[in-house]
C-alpha cells in the first residue's frame, strides 16, 4: 500500500515539471539560471565563431591528414574547413599585431608550407613533421632575399641564439708536448787527477748525497808532483821569492796540484806525502767510482758532481707544429709525480736539428729547482703557447661555421635581422678564431644557434630560386 502510494507521487511530480516547461516555452518564460548558462554559451559561441578565409580543410577526426581543397574521408564524410583565425602560430606577438596581421594576411594566398625547424622541406599542403609540429605557411608577397634573414623575436628567444661582439685580441694556442727534466749541463762537474796517483783514503760521502765547495773528497800519493814540488823547494832555498818562481811552480799548477798543497810548501819549505783533493762546487753527488787503494789514470772519473738548483726541460715539438712556437713562449709544466703542481717557464732555446725518425725538434725549458722536487729523466707533460704577440680581429671559436669547401660566420644586423658572410680564416687559438676577411671590429656574430639560421638561409635561397622559376611548390 505505502508502494503503490510513492509511485504514484512520483509520477505526478513528472508530470507537472513537464507540463511547466511546455508553458514556459510556449509563453516565452525562462528560469533565471537558465538564462545565465544560455548567455554565456552564447558569448562563447561568438568568441569563438571562426573568422578569416578558409586556408585548408582537415580531417574530421583530428587525424594527420589535410587538403587545399574540399574533400571526403573514405565513408563519406566532409573534411572540416579551417579558416585563418584558426591556424596555430608559434611567434608570440605583442598585444595589436595579432589583428593587424591577420588583416594584412587576408586575401594573400598561401603559396607552401615549410618545415617549422628551416629543415629544406617544403609542402603545398599542410602537414606535421615527425616531432608533430605543424609547417608554417609561406604567403605570397613575402620579403626578404636569399641572404638575409628574418626571424621574430619569440622565436629568438625559444631557440636559445646568442650574439658576441667582434673584437681585437691575442691568439692564442697551447701546443701540448712530452718532456724529459734533464740537469743543466753547465753545472755538472767531473772530479779527476792530471797525473797518476794512488788513492790513500776516499772521504765518507756516497751518491746522492748533498756536498759543499771545499769539502775533501780523496788524498792520493802522485809522484810526478812530489817530484815538481821538490824542485819549488829548491828554488825557494836558493833565495827565490814565492811566487816569482816561474818555472818549477807553473809545474805543480799543470799537473793539478791543489792549491793548499802549493801554500803549504812555500810556508814549509817541504813537500807533503799525501795531498788532498776537495769538491770544486756545491751540489750533489751523481756518481761515486773512486775507492780506497786504486790506482787512477789521469784524466779517469773519481767524482761527478752536479749543482741541482737548476734544471732544463727538453720537450720534442712536432714539426707541423715548430712554426707555431718562438723564443720567450711562456710555458706551463706539470709531471706525474706531483699532481696539481704546475711550474711555469719559457722557451729560451730551440734546438738547431731535427730528428730523423721522429720528426721532432727539441726546445728547451729553463726552470728553478730550489726545492729539489724535480729531478733528472722524469717525463714531463708541456703546454706551450703559441700565437702572435700582437691582437688581431678575432670571433669566439663557436662562431665559425665550416663546411669544409667554404668558412662563414652569421653577422647580427639587428631587428631579427642575419646574413651569412664567408669571411677567411688565420690562427685559431683556445677559445677564439682569427678572422682575416669578411667581417669588421665592431660588429655582432651569432655564437650559438647558427646552425638554425644557416638552415633558414638555405632555404630561403633554395624558395627565392624556385619562386623565380617556372615551378613552385
Amino acid at each position: 500500500m505505502k508502494r503503490g502510494l510513492l509511485l504514484m507521487l512520483f509520477v505526478a511530480s513528472v508530470t507537472l515539471a513537464a507540463a511547466g516547461g511546455y508553458v514556459a516555452g510556449t509563453h516565452g518564460f525562462i528560469v533565471p539560471a537558465l538564462a545565465a548558462f544560455k548567455k554565456t554559451a552564447t558569448t562563447a559561441a561568438d568568441a569563438a565563431a571562426p573568422s578569416g578565409p578558409v586556408i585548408y580543410y582537415r580531417h574530421p577526426d583530428g587525424e594527420p591528414a589535410y587538403s587545399s581543397g574540399p574533400r571526403r574521408t573514405q565513408d563519406g564524410r566532409d573534411f572540416v574547413p579551417v579558416h585563418a583565425s584558426e591556424d596555430v602560430s608559434f611567434d608570440a606577438e605583442e598585444p595589436g599585431k595579432a589583428e593587424t596581421a591577420n588583416a594584412s594576411d587576408q586575401g594573400r594566398r598561401i603559396l607552401y608550407y615549410r618545415n617549422p625547424m628551416g629543415l629544406p622541406d617544403t609542402s603545398p599542403v599542410p602537414k606535421k613533421d615527425p616531432m608533430g609540429m605543424d609547417y608554417v605557411p609561406v604567403y605570397e608577397g613575402g620579403t626578404g632575399d636569399g641572404s638575409t634573414v628574418k626571424i621574430p623575436n619569440g622565436r629568438l628567444q625559444r631557440t636559445g641564439v646568442k650574439t658576441a661582439l667582434v673584437r681585437r685580441d691575442v691568439v692564442v694556442r697551447k701546443v701540448r708536448v712530452p718532456g724529459t727534466i734533464a740537469l743543466d749541463e753547465r753545472n755538472i762537474s767531473i772530479v779527476s787527477l792530471r797525473t797518476e796517483a794512488f788513492i790513500e783514503k776516499v772521504a765518507d760521502v756516497t751518491t746522492g748525497q748533498p756536498i759543499a765547495k771545499g769539502q775533501p773528497l780523496v788524498t792520493f800519493y802522485s809522484r810526478e808532483i812530489t817530484t815538481a814540488g821538490a824542485q819549488y823547494v829548491a828554488d825557494l832555498a836558493a833565495g827565490a821569492r814565492p811566487g816569482a818562481i816561474g818555472g818549477s811552480r807553473q809545474r805543480l799548477q799543470n799537473l793539478g796540484a791543489p792549491a793548499g798543497a802549493i801554500t803549504e810548501i812555500e810556508r814549509t819549505g817541504k813537500v807533503p806525502l799525501s795531498m788532498t783533493l776537495a769538491a770544486p762546487r756545491d751540489g750533489v753527488i751523481l756518481q761515486r767510482v773512486a775507492t780506497d787503494g786504486m790506482m787512477a789514470s789521469p784524466g779517469e772519473p773519481l767524482f761527478r758532481i752536479a749543482d741541482i738548483s737548476t734544471v732544463w726541460i727538453t720537450a720534442d715539438v712536432p714539426e707541423y707544429e715548430l712554426g707555431a712556437v718562438r723564443l720567450g713562449a711562456e710555458t706551463s709544466i706539470s709531471v706525474r709525480s706531483l699532481p696539481g703542481r704546475t711550474f711555469r717557464g719559457r722557451v729560451n732555446l730551440i734546438y738547431p736539428e731535427m730528428d730523423e725518425k721522429t720528426r721532432t725538434t727539441r726546445v728547451r725549458i729553463e726552470l728553478p729547482n730550489l726545492e729539489g722536487l724535480l729531478l733528472a729523466n722524469m717525463y714531463a707533460d708541456v703546454e706551450i703557447a703559441t700565437g702572435a704577440a700582437e691582437p688581431v680581429i678575432v670571433v669566439p671559436e663557436s662562431a665559425v661555421i665550416d663546411t669544409g669547401e667554404r668558412q662563414f660566420v652569421i653577422v647580427d644586423k639587428g631587428n631579427g635581422r642575419f646574413e651569412p658572410r664567408n669571411v677567411k680564416l688565420g690562427k685559431r687559438g683556445q677559445d677564439l678564431t682569427e678572422i682575416r676577411e669578411g667581417i669588421a671590429e665592431g660588429e655582432r656574430v651569432v655564437v650559438a644557434g647558427n646552425f638554425l639560421i644557416d638552415a633558414e638561409s638555405n632555404l630561403n635561397s633554395a624558395l627565392n630560386a624556385l619562386s623565380s622559376g617556372d615551378s613552385k611548390p
